[in-house]
């Protein structure tokens, strides 16, 4: 029998090189268009802010207005403001100011990017905390149920993991400040901030952290025990537990690298829910985050300063998910 005939037909040179371009090339152009879809969606998500903040009664001249204040000290307050010109125009001047990071003034008179420049690094470092002990837990979590497939660990891991994500943010926020500030006294109830604007000491992230925590990494065991799960059935996994190989080692060479896609999107989409709850847990804790800013946007009708906060939440969710899409193209690339 010829070698060819042997081990098969022998690639040209140059194939394999040529091979591994197109994939690139194909997955630079997936990527791209997934980028744009994604600032597509925040566009509109931020014309929405607009027209939401537009149809909330009152406005922020009248939610400035002081005791006493005449029609006419009114009116002025909203033509300085801007108020008396048409919505669309308002959007269009924001939006080509965005560009060169100008996110527009407040309706107090000052940039909004001042008034962000201290709030958003404590929400960043909230949520990055928060981030990586999720992704933390909910990986051993995960593997650990996965592990012992039908066991107590994992039926006491699935369960406890649904229970987890099926309370809100608000719901551990009170229940931790009850266990742990009123009834213990371990933990101070409020954040008190220092002279920079940061908490204080770091003991006052605990209970902001694990309000966070804790719903996101049962939403996340989940997925990650779902994901492998779904690998446990493949074939070159079943083969490998019929070579007698330890059920560790099947676990992480064999069904962890095939489950990374649906882990990676699973966590992604958990940091815009990260965001979402510090708005809540944030303000609950006094903590120096976004989300006391916004929620106080929100009461003045500041469209300017909520635009911002989305923007800058949304950039950050952007970018995170498009690193789960680039995790989960190239892991898919690479098995094809």
């Amino acid at each position: 029998m010829s070698q060819t005939a042997k081990t098969g037909p022998v690639a040209a040179p140059g194939e394999g090189a040529a091979t591994a371009s197109r994939r690139a090339a194909a997955l630079a152009l997936r990527l791209t268009g997934t980028a744009g879809r994604r600032v597509l969606m925040l566009l509109v998500l931020l014309a929405l802010v607009f027209a939401a903040v537009e149809l909330l009664p009152g406005d922020a001249a009248s939610a400035s207005a002081e005791r006493g204040e005449s029609a006419a000290d009114l009116a002025e307050r909203r033509h300085l403001l801007g108020l008396d010109r048409p919505l669309w125009e308002r959007f269009a001047d924001w939006m080509t100011a965005l560009p060169t990071g100008d996110l527009g003034i407040s309706a107090r008179g000052q940039k909004v990017t001042e008034l962000l420049a201290d709030p958003l690094p404590n929400t960043l470092v909230l949520a990055l905390t928060s981030f990586v002990i999720t992704v933390v837990l909910s990986l051993l979590l995960g593997c650990w149920a996965a592990a012992r497939p039908g066991r107590l660990a994992d039926r006491f891991i699935g369960h406890g993991s649904t229970a987890a994500f099926a309370v809100p943010e608000f719901v551990v926020s009170a229940g931790l400040l009850l266990v742990l500030s009123l009834w213990t006294g371990w933990l101070p109830a409020v954040t008190v901030t220092g002279g920079d604007g940061r908490p204080a000491t770091w003991t006052m992230l605990i209970m902001p952290v694990l309000a966070l925590v804790i719903p996101q990494t049962g939403w996340n065991t989940r997925v990650v025990r779902g994901a492998l799960a779904d690998q446990a059935a493949t074939p070159h996994v079943e083969a490998a537990h019929l070579d007698g190989l330890p059920l560790t080692r099947v676990l992480v060479r064999h069904q962890l690298p095939g489950a990374i896609p649906a882990i990676a999107t699973g966590i992604a989409t958990s940091t815009g829910m990260l965001f979402g709850g510090a708005v809540v847990v944030e303000t609950l804790f006094n903590y120096p985050g976004i989300g006391t800013v916004l929620a106080g946007a929100v009461a003045g009708r500041d469209a300017p300063l909520i635009a911002g906060v989305v923007m800058c939440a949304g950039a950050v969710i952007s970018l995170v998910l498009l690193a789960a899409d680039l995790i989960r193209h190239a892991t898919l690339g690479a098995r094809a």
